[in-house]
């Protein structure tokens, strides 16, 4: 291939930049316009566009490559063919017929999606896209762009931990041009000008802090979970996954200092007696301060699920103070549980789930209306009327090997603003639970503080 700087000169003959007085769509005048769209109609130099792109990335780290709609859709598909890297289809809206889904294409959840974005001002069309690709359940880590306008897009998202790789910014292709004869030295400095005065400035969303949250909260187990947080300065739940009673009342005593609750899967001890499982099991919780949740994503009828919450030998309305349920049955499913919080089951990371980002929107809307629900269980960012309790998160398995770090306290606090880790195997399967669930109990809190920090952060 010519040089980049050939390569820059022969896209410009397609008239991708224009240099006047033009309004843009923010109402600011600006000294140039860049329309990147011609590139698409060039079969060569659409080509060895692509192959630029690719050669700045690490192409081991991708599974699939998604262009932002619309100017970038050609350039992702040339990517595509130039590296053998499958590509996904974004939507601008999803159907409303068919699947009615924004993300077309084969993949698989837990993949990692290389974004490819034409041109780069604000960054709010990929932060508008990212959320909406990783609602699908896979990663985003690293984007492409072909043009930098030098606006602060490029540090914002640089903040928020996405690695942003440029092919061009506008000072570079000025200077260029300025060398070539085709901008006066009047005209760059205009733009020079402009671009200092016009980067535009962000505030950093800011997560609610827990005291915050716990002036506005009703239902009183969303201020026992808040209080117990704060007075505890922990925001960890415990999963105990184990299957008999001595190794559930073990972990409990062990743990009970450093944990605001422990979750429980009842149903899977296999020596349960309610006297010798539950009343020593409440003990311990009312000796250390933490409260129970039980995890048994009921999901049925109203009547079948108030009969499993009240009767049978678990009787989990006598001892647990919140409880986790799919909304799959409704509003009225869920008023059985009047004693006690509920966690509605908004999404699921197992592979082949059917709570696709349509349902997370119904199951919101359930969610965010009932009285009895004080949060959700989620792997994406909910809105902060709800307490979001987030799993799977584990210090040993904190990157996909791809640098993008997913289960950490520090990517769920500062990305999903996430209001409690629940943290299984990196505890329960430790050799020594209660040093691991110290070690979680420290980073989640100091992942919480570090995202209670509010920058404003300038491009």
């Amino acid at each position: 291939m010519e040089s980049k700087k050939e390569f820059f000169l022969e896209c410009y003959k397609l008239g991708i930049i224009k240099f006047g007085r033009f309004t843009l769509k923010s109402g600011i005048e600006s000294p140039f316009y860049v329309d990147l769209r011609p590139l698409a109609s060039d079969p060569k130099i659409l080509k060895n566009l692509a192959n630029y792109l690719l050669e700045m990335l690490p192409l081991d780290n991708f599974d699939l490559i998604c262009g932002v709609p619309y100017a970038a859709l050609p350039m992702a598909t040339a990517m595509s063919l130039e590296s053998y890297i499958p590509l996904i289809i974004k939507r601008k809206e999803a159907k409303s017929y068919g699947t009615k889904k924004l993300i077309e294409g084969i993949y698989q959840k837990g993949q990692n999606c290389l974004l490819v974005e034409d041109v780069i001002t604000s960054g709010k069309s990929l932060l508008e896209t990212i959320p909406e690709i990783e609602q699908e359940d896979l990663k985003v880590s690293d984007i492409v762009v072909v043009l930098d306008r030098e606006q602060g897009g490029k540090q914002l998202l640089e903040s928020k931990g996405y690695r942003v790789h440029t092919l061009f910014n506008i000072s570079e292709v000025c200077n260029i041009l300025q060398e070539t004869g085709e901008l006066s030295d009047e005209e760059v400095k205009r733009i020079q000008d402009f671009l200092q005065g016009n980067h535009i400035q962000f505030e950093e969303e800011i997560r609610s802090s827990y005291e915050q949250k716990l002036q506005v909260t009703q239902h009183s187990v969303s201020k026992k979970l808040l209080e117990t947080a704060l007075a505890k300065k922990s925001n960890l739940i415990a999963s105990a996954d184990v299957t008999t009673t001595q190794e559930l009342l073990e972990l409990a005593e062990k743990v009970g200092p450093h944990i605001i609750a422990l979750k429980t899967h009842i149903d899977i001890i296999s020596d349960f007696e309610y006297e010798k499982t539950i009343t020593p099991l409440k003990a311990i919780a009312a000796k250390h301060q933490f409260l129970l949740m039980e995890d048994r994503k009921f999901a049925d009828i109203g009547n079948t699920q108030e009969l499993q919450f009240t009767s049978g030998v678990f009787k989990i309305t006598d001892w647990a103070d919140f409880v986790t349920s799919q909304v799959i049955g409704g509003f009225e499913s869920l008023d059985c549980f009047k004693n006690v919080g509920v966690v509605a089951i908004v999404g699921m990371s197992s592979k082949g789930a059917l709570t696709t980002a349509s349902y997370r929107e119904e199951a919101l809307k359930v969610a965010l209306s009932h009285p009895n629900v004080i949060g959700g269980v989620s792997q994406n960012k909910i809105p902060e009327d709800l307490l979001l309790f987030t799993p799977g998160v584990n210090l040993a398995d904190s990157g996909d090997g791809k640098g993008q770090q997913y289960n950490t306290p520090e990517h769920v606090f500062k990305t999903l603003h996430t209001d409690f880790i629940i943290v299984g195997r990196g505890i329960y399967k430790s050799n020594d639970p209660e040093a691991s669930a110290i070690t979680y109990k420290t980073e989640g809190w100091n992942a919480y503080i570090n995202s209670l920090e509010k920058k404003a952060i300038q491009g």
